[in-house]
């Protein structure tokens, strides 16, 4: 769990520079393109990397955002050859935006009921 947890807190972090310089078009890019490997996920596999991104949430230097949180879940999920997808969606009223990640259309880091909270914008 703990080299698990160290790959997501290197994602974070370099999802953080991204979003620091304002290159919101390059965070989405490497995670719309990074591949899924070819290899099959164990059993439990999802809720163990999504644990190790929680866990690198928790040691994490600053209040990660959602949206740097989703890319991190769903890049180490598709190197683990599992098919996620981030997804961003936003409210009207109050106007917020939130980003979460789906493995076969189930919400895998978040409240299940959040996509009926927030209308999709994309899926990536």
């Amino acid at each position: 769990m703990r080299s698990l947890a160290l790959k997501a807190y290197l994602r974070l972090i370099c999802f953080h520079f991204y979003l620091a310089r304002g290159s919101f078009e390059i965070l989405y890019d490497k995670v719309r393109l990074c591949p899924i490997a070819k290899r099959s996920a164990a059993p439990g596999e999802v809720e163990r990397i999504c644990a190790a991104v929680d866990i690198a949430c928790i040691w994490y230097w600053k209040e990660v955002l959602c949206l740097q949180r989703s890319a991190a879940t769903a890049c180490l999920l598709k190197s683990f050859g599992i098919s996620a997808r981030m997804v961003i969606g936003a409210q009207q009223m109050p106007f917020k935006a939130h980003a979460w990640v789906e493995v076969e259309g189930k919400v895998v880091n978040d409240k299940p009921y959040t996509p009926e909270i927030y209308e999709v914008l994309d899926r990536c």
